[in-house]
C-alpha cells in the first residue's frame, strides 16, 4: 500500500486526515513503472473526456461479457460459480475508478494484463486447469466427491484465487481510465456517457455472438477502444497476442449464438461436446448398422441397447400421430420417433447450430424427413408459447448435458426445463390418450432419481414408471394421461424397472423458485463457502488501497455499504432468475446488464434535466418496485418473443435499480468523504453478490425480501446518523460498473 499526500497538479497537500491511499503495484522509486502508471497524457489526445469515458466503458462491458462467455469453457470450475466473473469485473472496475485518479497510466497495463490472463486460460488444457477438481461433495458433477485431500483443496483454491485476482486486476486497469476522466466534466454528464458506453458495449457484443462469431472477435471488440486510449506499442502487441491466443483456444470448434461446439469421430459415431463437456453422440442405429458384417458382439449389443433406449418412448403407446421432442439436438430421438411411425414430429432445440450439424452430419439424416418440423426455441419457452393441437407423445430427450446447464452464463446447474412448473407446462400439451416421457442421467445417485420422480409426480399428479436403460447412466420416466394405454410389456427385458422408496416429504423437488437440480441434499458446500470468503477477503484487502484506510475503519459508511449490497444482490439474483426466459445462456447477462443500465441512464438524465432534489418519491418507488419484483412471475414472459422477453425481463429487474439510480445521482455531490463512501459502497456490493448464493437454501423470491432488509438497514443507519433528514440515503454502484 502506498500513501499519497493528495497533492494535485502542484496544489497544496491535503491534511493528514484526508490523505488517500491508491492501488498500485507497490511503493517504488521513480522509474519506468512509476512513469507509466502516472502518465495522463493519453487523456489529452482524446480531446473529449466524455468520448473517452464512453470508449472505456464500452470496452469494459464488452470484455466483461466476453470473459463471462469464454473462461467458463476454458476452466470449467468457473461455470459452477454463479456470477463470480461478474462480481470480479465489478470489483475491479470500482477499484480502478478510485485508483485511476492518482494512477491514470494503469490503463496502459490493461491490454498486457489481459494478454497474460488469456495466455493462462488459453493454455488451460495443457496446464491441467480445464477440469480443475474441487473436493466438494455438494454438487456431484464436479467429479471430485470423496477424492483428493486437504492439500488438493488448498492448492486448487490457490489456483482459483490467482485466476480470479488476475481477472480483477484487468478491470482495475480498465477502470482507471474512467476514474481519471470522470472529474473532467460535470458529474451527471460523465455518468450519462459512462452508461451510454456500457449499453453500446453490450449491444455490440450481443450482435457479434448472434452472428456466431468466435472469441477472437469478442476480444478484438473489447480491446480496440482500450488500444485507442493507450496508443502504445506494448498495448498493440498485447491485443494482437490476446486475439491470437483466443484463436488458438478455438481449436477447430464451432461457436453458435449460445455454445462452443466440438465434434470428434468416435467408433463409427460422432461425439459432440458443448463448452468442453460431453453432450451427445450422433449415432447410426439403423438396421443396416445393427447388422453390419464383421461387427463384434459387444459393439452390436451396445448399439442394440442404445436403439432400444431411444425407441422406448415411441413404442410404449399405440397412438402415434403427433410427437414433440424437446432437447432434440442432432436428431437421435427424432430418428427414433420416425422409426416408431409418428406422422408429424416437432423437434425443439435452443441452438440452431446443433440442429444444423444434425441436418448435415447425422448418419441417418432425420431432419431431411418431411414429417419432421425443426423449431429453434428454448423448451420452456416453447411450452408456454405453443397453442396448437396436443401431442400423443411429449418426449424430453436425454438433454442432461452439464455443459448446457452451466454453459456461458456461469449458472450453478440450475435449469428451468426440469422444474415442477416446467414439467406441468409440458404436461398441458399431452393429448387425452397420450403420454409424457422424460429421459435423464441419474449418475449422481438415488437422490437424483428420487428428486426427478417426485418433481414429475407433483407436476402431473401421477407417479411415473422409472425405467433405467443405463445409456449414459440414464433412466426414462413415463407417465400417461388417464385415457392412455401404455404397453409396459414392450420394455426390453434387460432394462431395469427402478422402485424408489424415499417418501415425497423427504425429497426437495425443483421449482421455479428453487431450480437447483444438482445440489446434493444434506451436504454442506464447503467449496462454495471457501471461495466466497476468499472473494470477500480480496475485496477487504483491496478497498483501503484504492479508497483509503477510512473506507473500512473510521470513515466506513454502513449506509452505502448496505445500499451497495442490495444493489448487487438484485443484479445477481436477476441473472439466475431470468435464465427462465432464455435457458441457461450468456444472453441472461446481456438482458440484465442492459435493463439495469438503461434504467440508470434514464434516471440520471431525469436528474440532470429536471434538477431533482427530493429523495422521498424515489425511495417509495424503490420499495414498490421491489415488491413488484417479488410478486412477478418471470415464467409469464415466456409467452413473448425472444427480444420482448429480454426487454421486459431486463427492465422489470432493472426497475429497482432505476429508482436507486435517481437517488444516487441526487446524492453524488453530497458525500462528505466521497472516496470512503464509494469504498464502502463497493465493499457492500461484493458482499451482496456473495449473498446471492443463499438462494441455494432459501430460494430466489426470498432474495428480494433480503434485498429489502438490506435497504431497510441502510435507512436505520441513516436515521441514526442524521435523524431521518432524508428517507433513504443512496444506492447504486461506483461509476464504471454495470449498475
Amino acid at each position: 500500500m502506498c500513501e499519497r499526500d493528495g497533492r494535485e497538479d502542484g496544489g497544496a497537500a491535503k491534511s493528514p486526515a484526508n490523505r488517500t491511499f491508491v492501488l498500485t503495484p507497490g511503493c517504488y522509486p521513480p522509474g519506468v513503472l512509476h512513469r507509466l502508471t502516472s502518465d495522463h497524457h493519453w487523456a489529452d489526445r482524446l480531446r473529449s473526456p466524455a468520448v473517452g469515458i464512453g470508449l472505456a466503458t464500452f470496452a469494459i462491458l464488452a470484455l466483461e461479457l466476453a470473459l463471462i462467455r469464454w473462461i467458463s469453457g476454458q476452466v470449467r470450475i468457473f461455470a459452477y460459480f454463479n456470477n463470480l466473473t461478474l462480481i470480479g469485473a465489478f470489483l475491479g472496475m470500482g477499484l480502478g475508478v478510485a485508483a485511476g485518479r492518482a494512477r491514470p497510466g494503469l490503463v496502459h497495463l490493461c491490454l498486457p494484463s489481459l494478454a497474460v490472463l488469456t495466455a493462462v486460460f488459453a493454455g488451460a488444457e495443457p496446464l491441467g486447469l480445464m477440469h480443475l477438481q474441487f473436493p466438494d461433495p455438494s454438487i456431484h458433477m464436479w467429479g471430485a466427491e470423496g477424492e483428493g485431500s486437504g492439500l488438493v483443496l488448498v492448492r486448487n483454491l490457490a489456483i482459483f484465487g490467482a485466476l480470479f485476482a488476475g481477472l480483477v486486476w484487468v478491470f482495475v486497469c480498465a477502470g482507471s481510465a474512467v476514474g481519471y476522466l470522470f472529474p473532467k466534466i460535470p458529474v451527471l454528464r460523465a455518468y450519462s456517457w459512462d452508461l451510454l458506453g456500457s449499453l453500446l458495449g453490450i449491444g455490440a457484443f450481443t450482435a457479434l455472438t448472434f452472428s456466431s462469431l468466435s472469441p477472437p472477435t469478442w476480444f478484438l471488440l473489447g480491446g480496440l477502444p482500450l488500444l485507442w486510449i493507450s496508443r502504445r506499442t506494448t498495448s498493440a502487441l498485447a491485443l494482437a497476442a490476446t486475439v491470437g491466443l483466443t484463436a488458438v483456444s478455438v481449436d477447430g470448434a464451432t461457436f453458435s449464438p449460445y455454445n462452443r461446439i466440438d465434434l470428434v469421430p468416435d467408433g463409427g459415431s460422432i461425439r459432440l461436446s458443448v463448452n468442453r463437456d460431453f453432450h451427445q453422440f450422433m449415432h447410426d442405429l439403423s438396421d443396416r448398422s445393427l447388422h453390419e458384417p464383421g461387427l463384434d458382439a459387444e459393439t452390436r449389443a451396445r448399439r442394440r441397447q442404445y436403439r432400444d433406449a431411444y425407441d422406448l418412448p415411441f413404442v410404449i403407446n399405440d397412438v402415434r400421430e403427433r410427437a414433440l421432442v424437446v432437447g432434440a439436438g442432432t436428431g437421435n430421438d427424432v430418428q427414433a420417433a420416425l422409426r416408431g411411425g409418428y406422422g408429424e414430429i416437432l423437434s425443439v432445440d435452443i441452438d440452431p447450430a446443433i440442429i444444423k450439424l444434425g441436418r448435415h452430419l447425422h448418419p441417418e439424416q432425420p431432419y431431411d424427413d418431411g414429417r419432421v418440423v425443426p423449431v429453434v426455441n428454448d423448451a420452456r419457452a416453447f411450452f408456454e408459447q405453443y397453442e396448437g393441437e396436443p401431442f400423443d407423445a411429449v418426449v424430453y430427450g436425454l438433454l442432461d448435458s452439464h455443459a448446457m446447464f452451466t454453459s456461458l452464463s456461469s449458472l450453478r446447474l440450475d435449469n428451468y426445463v426440469y422444474t415442477e412448473q416446467g414439467i406441468r407446462a409440458a404436461w398441458q400439451h399431452v393429448a387425452a390418450n397420450g403420454h409424457l416421457s422424460l429421459s435423464f442421467s441419474v449418475f449422481g445417485g438415488e437422490w437424483m432419481a428420487d428428486r426427478m420422480r417426485w418433481t414429475i409426480e407433483r407436476a402431473t399428479g401421477q407417479d411415473p414408471a422409472v425405467i433405467c436403460h443405463n445409456m449414459h447412466f440414464g433412466c426414462t420416466y413415463l407417465v400417461g394421461k388417464p385415457e392412455a394405454s401404455l404397453h409396459m410389456e414392450r420394455i426390453p427385458a434387460q432394462f431395469q424397472r427402478l422402485g424408489l422408496v424415499t417418501p415425497a416429504a423427504a425429497v426437495r423437488t425443483t421449482s421455479d423458485d428453487w431450480p437447483f437440480l444438482y445440489i446434493r441434499p444434506g451436504i454442506f458446500p464447503w467449496g462454495y463457502l471457501l471461495v466466497l470468503l476468499g472473494v470477500l477477503g480480496l475485496a477487504m484487502a483491496a478497498t483501503p488501497l484504492a479508497f483509503g484506510r477510512g473506507a473500512i475503519s473510521s470513515e466506513f459508511d454502513p449506509v452505502l455499504f448496505f445500499m451497495g449490497a442490495g444493489f448487487l444482490l438484485i443484479e445477481t439474483r436477476g441473472v439466475t432468475s431470468l435464465s427462465l426466459l432464455f435457458g441457461s445462456t450468456w444472453m441472461v447477462n446481456s438482458a440484465i446488464f442492459a435493463g439495469i443500465l438503461l434504467m440508470v441512464l434514464l434516471a440520471n438524465l431525469a436528474v440532470e434535466r429536471w434538477q431533482l432534489r427530493d429523495l422521498g418519491p424515489w425511495a417509495v418507488g424503490l420499495f414498490l418496485s421491489l415488491l413488484l419484483l417479488w410478486w412477478a412471475d418471470p415464467g409469464q414472459l415466456n409467452t413473448l418473443p425472444l427480444l420482448a422477453r429480454g426487454a421486459v425481463g431486463g427492465l422489470v429487474t432493472g426497475l429497482p435499480i432505476g429508482f436507486a439510480g435517481v437517488i444516487v445521482s441526487i446524492l453524488l455531490s453530497r458525500a462528505a468523504s466521497p472516496a470512503a463512501a464509494l469504498g464502502s459502497n463497493l465493499l457492500g456490493s461484493v458482499f451482496g453478490g456473495c449473498l446471492e448464493y443463499l438462494s441455494m437454501v432459501i430460494g430466489l423470491k426470498a432474495l428480494v425480501l433480503l434485498a429489502m432488509s438490506l435497504y431497510l438497514l441502510a435507512m436505520l443507519f441513516h436515521h441514526r446518523r442524521t435523524g431521518a433528514e432524508d428517507p433513504i440515503p443512496g444506492a447504486g454502484a461506483a461509476p464504471g460498473s454495470p449498475g
